[in-house]
């Protein structure tokens, strides 16, 4: 079994650091040419020179997902720099506001649906035609498994993870006849600096969150394979699906 990206050109949102940039050095390593995306050119910028040399080919775009401006440049950028994008990995996310659903703000509603939900929208809108063109593509959504289940006290991150969800699905059934695949990667809690407020503070200073079978957190080499899976031609019949990847949490 070859997971070959050779050929290929990716464009990963949240590029430079967690879940986004072990994506990013997974599809580098199978021969990819992959954009990298985010809003620190810092980060990306560490990234590039860290994966330099392992295979495909690597540059940093900075980029705020939340702004419609931005986005078109990143497309327009990842199309001068390698090509058309075959590749389109939607990881690029916030979660500003924790507590009560009582008191979720129009701010931080408006603000969250932007990030997590209509970049994703807006990408598409880039990439896709340009997939169809070409006879395929593969499209990854990284979201949560707080779209399966409620987040506590996270009313705002699960609705949008929970849409990015069902996206997916519709976006599979659309544009399946185009070779175009779309699917979903639902991570449980991976130790990420996105996601330390939630493993800083696990109740009795656990390394794990409780009743989960395998007794540790997530790490981010636990969902590159996937992503890289999910990109290559391995997974040729694959689409509209929602990888779990958790350690089991929402088995029970």
């Amino acid at each position: 079994m070859s997971f070959s990206l050779e050929g290929k050109v990716a464009l990963v949102t949240g590029g430079g650091r967690g879940i986004g940039k072990e994506i990013a050095r997974r599809f580098v390593q199978a021969g990819a040419d992959v954009v990298i995306a985010s809003r620190k050119l810092e980060n990306l910028q560490r990234t590039a020179e860290e994966f330099s040399g392992l295979g495909g080919r690597i540059a940093p775009v900075q980029c705020h997902i939340g702004r419609v401006n931005q986005v078109e440049a990143a497309v327009a950028a990842t199309e001068r720099i390698f090509g058309t994008v075959d590749v389109m990995v939607n990881n690029g996310a916030t979660n500003i506001e924790q507590g009560p659903s009582l008191r979720v703000t129009d701010a931080a509603l408006m603000k969250m649906v932007e990030i997590n939900v209509l970049s994703a929208v807006r990408f598409l809108r880039l990439t896709v035609p340009k997939m169809i063109e070409k006879g395929g593509g593969s499209i990854i959504n990284v979201a949560s498994i707080a779209g399966l289940r409620p987040q506590r006290e996270g009313l705002l991150y699960s609705f949008t993870k929970a849409g990015l969800i069902m996206m997916t699905r519709t976006w599979a059934d659309e544009w399946g006849r185009h070779g175009i695949r779309v699917n979903a990667i639902a991570p449980g809690l991976v130790r990420t600096d996105f996601s330390s407020y939630f493993w800083k503070n696990l109740e009795g200073g656990g390394e794990f969150p409780a009743g989960q079978p395998i007794r540790r957190l997530g790490e981010t080499r636990d969902i590159g394979g996937m992503a890289l899976y999910l990109a290559c031609d391995e997974s040729s019949w694959v689409t509209g699906q929602t990888m779990v990847i958790d350690g089991g949490a929402t088995a029970r």
